[in-house]
């Protein structure tokens, strides 16, 4: 297998997220690659699954059954190191417990250094968490059920401090699998359907205790609220965690003694359910009890039946990708996008704020959870002798026609933003231009449309009332010059929140500032507007003065030379 040149081929990360978080948290570190690094103060720190369970000796012959335990190094720096390192298995503690191999990755190399020894080499680890290897795993012939042993990993980078880890193996364990519900996808609003949980253990070990988790989007609710499920929630999902007591045995079948609920409610549009079951280990039990922002529920025990009473010894499950479903619900609703605009006035040479965009007035709120798909634009035609000064992060200029443009620095005369994937009801998008007055046009009017995200395709095909998705942005209207340009945006009271009426805004002459979208009640959280001041603009002005000038003393100096 080819390494990886040390320049260009970096181990690829794990995951952005996790990488982000860690560099959070550690903060601005840099070690050269040739320095030893402090032992209290390792720059690698290598990880992987806790505990891996394998399918027992097939006594039978065939080819064995293996489970994967992937393999990771952590880098804190935040710069790539670019030097050779060496990734060590020390295979003694599974001996006659399991066998293994190794499914390298592109540019690592892993090679036996011994009889129970495993030596995997590579070039570079960017910053952050990075999969160096996957260690298959297989029971071991005459293994026997519950034999347990561990692999203990160690590493070497440029005389540098990795921190050791060490995944324990063990033959056997439960397989809960969960069965999927025949739901009706295509619910009207209100509509209420039986979800009775049925889950098999198809291991070659009981599961002391189970967690069932039960995950379902904004639109979706189950009125049941167990006493021994822990609750959380956000703008767009409500996640229920609950510890079923008893012994669920190999080779059996569970139902809840009484189905849930699940029921579509007058918000929903397009929604998920996600259900899954896992054995009640340590750490999961801790999660269900002690979630952040969790609540209990008021309701008795949710319980599964049949269950005997009976000890058994807990292990992890065989085939963990078995123990979730999910369905997806498509729900025959609207929601009413309604646009709004704003009205200001100023002498020429005047900044205004211009504060514009939509809200949701329901019932239904719109997510497009599965594609992530952006759910409407809001189309802003700038009035006639105004300049864009500050658009707001994520809009883009595009020219009179919505074509884009090359040059997405200079004014344009109209802008796109695009909402995030969810949109909630009693929700929308704030957003907030500054505009430079030119020229003072009476009653100079631009347009302010909340449509679908493709030019091609404008129409909201969930919104029934397509009038009011249009409003007026007025400049220097002055009295008689029309009605208010649109209805203001709610109050964060949610839906039914009173409009009010539409702030105008003032002139300030000279003034700029770069506005930022606001999501009300969106995924995308709540962005605030920010503003340069007119004395920055007037020392920016001064300073590009003086800069010029100075160029023509110098040029004219060439001249006379």
């Amino acid at each position: 297998m080819t390494r990886f040149c040390p320049r260009t081929a970096p181990l690829r990360r794990a995951g952005g997220l996790a990488a982000t978080a860690l560099l959070l948290a550690a903060g601005p570190l840099t070690v050269a690659a040739a320095a030893p690094a402090r032992a209290a103060d390792p720059v690698y720190a290598l990880g992987g699954p806790a505990e891996t369970a394998l399918h027992p000796y097939a006594e039978g012959g065939g080819e064995p059954k293996r489970s994967t335990a992937g393999i990771t190094v952590t880098r804190a720096a935040d710069e790539v190191y670019e030097g050779e390192f060496t990734v060590t298995f020390d295979l003694t503690g599974i001996a006659g417990v399991a066998d293994a191999a190794f499914d390298a990755r592109a540019g690592v190399e892993c090679a036996p250094a011994g009889p129970r020894t495993t030596v995997c080499t590579g070039h570079g680890i960017s910053p952050g968490p990075s999969t160096v290897t996957d260690l298959l795993l297989s029971a071991a012939a005459g293994s026997g059920q519950g034999a347990s042993g561990t692999v203990r990993v160690t590493g070497e980078a440029g005389g540098a401090a990795f921190t050791p880890f060490t995944t324990k193996v063990t033959v056997g364990g439960p397989d809960l699998v969960m069965h999927k519900l025949p739901f009706d996808h295509e619910p009207t609003p209100g509509r209420k359907q039986q979800a009775p949980i049925t889950f098999t253990n198809r291991g070659s070990r009981d599961a002391d205790g189970v967690v069932l988790t039960l995950r379902y989007s904004r639109g979706l609710d189950i009125p049941q609220r167990y006493s021994n499920c822990a609750y959380t929630a956000d703008a767009t999902w409500t996640t229920a965690r609950c510890s079923v007591p008893g012994v669920f045995e190999a080779g059996a079948t569970y139902t809840l003694a009484a189905p849930l609920t699940l029921q579509a409610t007058a918000r929903a549009y397009r929604d998920i359910f996600v259900y899954g079951i896992h054995e009640a280990d340590t750490a999961r039990r801790a999660a269900a009890a002690a979630a952040p922002t969790t609540e209990r529920g008021p309701d008795a025990v949710l319980r599964a039946v049949p269950v005997k009473q009976r000890l058994s010894a807990r292990s992890v499950d065989l085939e963990p990708g078995d123990n979730e479903q999910e369905a997806d619900f498509r729900t025959a609703n609207t929601a009413d996008f309604i646009a709004y605009g704003d009205e200001a006035s100023g002498p020429a040479g005047a900044t205004v704020t211009a504060r514009l965009g939509f809200h949701n007035d329901g019932p239904a709120w719109i997510g497009y959870l599965r594609s992530g798909e952006t759910v409407a634009a809001v189309d802003f035609t700038v009035p006639q002798g105004a300049t864009v000064t500050s658009a707001p992060k994520g809009c883009r200029g595009v020219t009179a026609e919505g074509v884009y443009r090359e040059d997405r620095q200079a004014p344009a005369p109209r802008y796109v933003c695009p909402t995030p994937a969810t949109v909630r009801d009693g929700g929308g998008l704030d957003l907030s231009f500054g505009l430079r007055i030119d020229k003072v046009l009476s009653g100079a009017a631009g347009s302010v449309t909340v449509r679908g995200p493709g030019l091609r395709a404008p129409g909201l095909p969930f919104d029934p009332k397509p009038g009011n998705n249009t409003a007026r942005v007025v400049l220097n209207g002055g009295s008689g010059s029309g009605p208010t340009p649109s209805p203001a945006p709610p109050t964060k009271g949610g839906p039914g929140a009173g409009a009010g009426t539409a702030p105008s805004a003032t002139a300030t002459p000279g003034a700029g500032g770069t506005g930022a979208p606001v999501t009300t009640g969106n995924d995308g959280g709540t962005l605030a507007s920010t503003g340069a001041s007119a004395v920055l603009t007037a020392a920016a002005m001064a300073v590009a003065a003086l800069t010029a000038g100075l160029a023509l003393f110098l040029a004219a100096g060439r001249r006379r030379s």
